[in-house]
This record gives C-alpha cells, structure tokens and sequence, in this order.
C-alpha cells in the first residue's frame, strides 16, 4: 500500500511540474520577449498574460510542496544541491511580480525601468530553471563541464519558453505585434530543439542504466516514436510558422499546440530515463517517501486542494479567453 501511494504522489508532483513548466513558461516567455517590443506593444504583452501570470506560479507551488511533504528526503537532497540556484530563480520571480504591478502605476519616465525589470526577472527565472534541470540530471557535481552543460540547457529553456511566449502571443494579439511574434517563434524554435537533444544525448550518456533503458530491444523499438514525434513537431511548427510569416495562413493555434506538445515528449522522455528515481542514480522515490500514515493524510487532501485548482485555472482561461485588450487600473 505505501508503495502504491508514494507512486500517486509521484505522479501527481510530476503533473503539477508540468503543468507549471508550460503554463508559467508562456508568462516567463512573454517576459523574456518583453524588450524586443515597442512601448505599445509591451502594453499589449503584458495585458496578455495579466488574468493568468499569478495564477500559473500555484502549481510549482503545488509540486515543491510534494516534494517536501511526501518525499523529504529527496526534497532535502535536491534542495540542498541546487540551493544557489534556486535562490536565482526565485529572486527573479519576485522581480518579475514586483515590476508588473509597479510598471502599470510608475510615472512614464520610470516605466522603462519597470519593464526592464520585468525582462530580467523572466530571463533569470527561465535561466535559472534549465540550470537546474542540468545540474539535476548531471548529479548536482559542479565541476567546469558541468557547469558550461548546465549553462546550455539554461539558453535552450530561455529559447523553450520564448517559443511558448511568442505562440501564446500568436494566440492572443494581432497585427503587427501577431507578425513579430511569429518572427520570435520561427527563431527560438531552433535552440529549442538543440536544448532537447542534449537533454536527451546526455541523460544516458550519464547512466548505464538509462543508456540500457533506451538502446536495448526491445525497448529501442517501443521508444523510437518519442524522439521521432519530437523531430515531426519541431518540423511541423517550423513550416507552419513560415506560411505564417509568409502570410499563406492566419491560423495562431497550431504554434503553440507543437510548443506544448514539444515540452510533453521531452518531459515524457525524462521522466522514463529517471524512473525510480527521484535523485538520480541515488534515491528512489519508494525510499524518500514519508511514512504511509502521512501520505493517507495528504492524499486527503491533495484529493480537495488538487481538483479547486484545476477548475480555477480552467474557469479563468474560460473567462478571459480571445484576443487581448490593453490593462486598465483605474
């Protein structure tokens, strides 16, 4: 029985992660993207995100507090690893929440400042996150190759996010602001995809087990349909993005469909070269799990707090869905 609940737990922590990684990650990109816009459309860019941005951050809310109440152990682990980083991150979360209320009432002179903020704040929470996520799989060693791999999953979930951001944008504005962001989109697609192959190149590479799990038959044959989904998507949205650009076609969906779809393969594809584990090659999750009677409580109620958080996200994206229309705080 513990098992199985330790196993539900790890489940619904890796569906919060997710659903933080692509709902934040648009928000995240939007910031990322902030200072190749005009004063107007920076207006239009934050407007954009306005209803959801807050929101979107209770879900990484949701999968750190299941790390630390169902598997302390690794949560003390990984925590304890990646401590520099994570204090980046989260100093560019609070930059990010500070100038976006701070910008809308700064007098003009200052409102610059507030959105350059903004960008920083974004770019260094999305950075921080793909160092992370390099450090993680590479066993929190920091040594100098490390580091500079890390460094590089960084810019390839900058360029992750950016390509959310613009596709979201793609879905929100029109006009000129429609055809810059399919200009962002189109650029940041390809270090996207690098950012994905050494994800996927290095993950073996660093474990013979992993290396076993994907190379061996059959597996080799189960498993061929991710990568080769993964190469499709970046294909498709490359080419859809061109007839955009081109003006063939006016359809905004179809970018940011291939740029979720293009995190979930990847996070797919992670998540079964790391299973058991939750700290690589080093802690299964059966063991850093909390003692059985703890995890009945907290499946109370996760089984409570878990499905008012999807309806609210659900409802706000109903309420405040179609094209954006600029802020206003009267």
């Amino acid at each position: 029985m513990s098992d199985w609940l330790a196993l539900i737990f790890l489940g619904l922590m890796a569906l919060a992660m997710l659903i933080y990684v692509v709902l934040d990650g648009y928000d995240l990109g939007v910031g990322i993207l902030l200072h190749r816009a005009d004063d107007r459309q920076k207006d239009m860019m934050i407007a954009s995100i306005g209803p959801f941005w807050d929101a979107n951050e209770t879900w990484l809310v949701l999968g750190v507090g299941i790390l630390l109440v169902a598997f302390p152990k690794a949560h003390g682990e990984i925590l304890g690893g990646l401590y520099l980083p994570v204090t980046f991150m989260i100093s560019g979360l609070i930059l990010r929440g500070v100038a976006f209320d701070f910008r809308v009432k700064a007098r003009s002179h200052l409102k610059p400042l507030w959105n350059s903020a903004f960008h920083a704040g974004s770019l260094l929470a999305a950075f921080s996150q793909g160092f992370m996520l390099g450090m993680y799989i590479l066993g929190f060693e920091y040594s100098v190759s490390h580091v500079l791999f890390a460094g590089f999953i960084g810019l390839g979930l900058v360029a992750g996010y950016a390509l959310l951001g613009a596709s979201w944008l793609l879905l929100k504005t029109e006009g000129e602001l429609f055809n810059r962001a399919a200009r962002w989109a189109y650029g940041s697609l390809w270090l996207t995809g690098l950012g994905i192959a050494a994800v996927s190149l290095a993950t073996p590479m660093v474990s013979e087990r992993i290396f076993q799990k994907w190379f061996t038959l059959p597996q080799l044959i189960w498993l061929a349909p991710v990568p080769l989904l993964t190469a499709a998507v970046i294909l498709l949205c490359g080419r859809h993005l061109r007839q955009l650009l081109a003006g063939r076609d006016k359809a905004a969906w179809p970018p940011f469909a291939c740029a979720v779809s293009l995190f979930i393969l990847a996070f797919i594809g992670l998540a079964y070269s790391l299973f058991p584990y939750l700290v690589p090659e080093t802690l299964r999750y059966d063991q850093a799990a909390a003692a059985p009677e703890s995890l009945e409580i907290m499946l109370a109620g996760v089984a409570v707090t878990l499905p008012a958080i999807l309806f609210y996200t659900a409802y706000s994206y109903r309420v405040f869905w179609g094209k954006a229309t600029e802020l206003h705080y009267d």
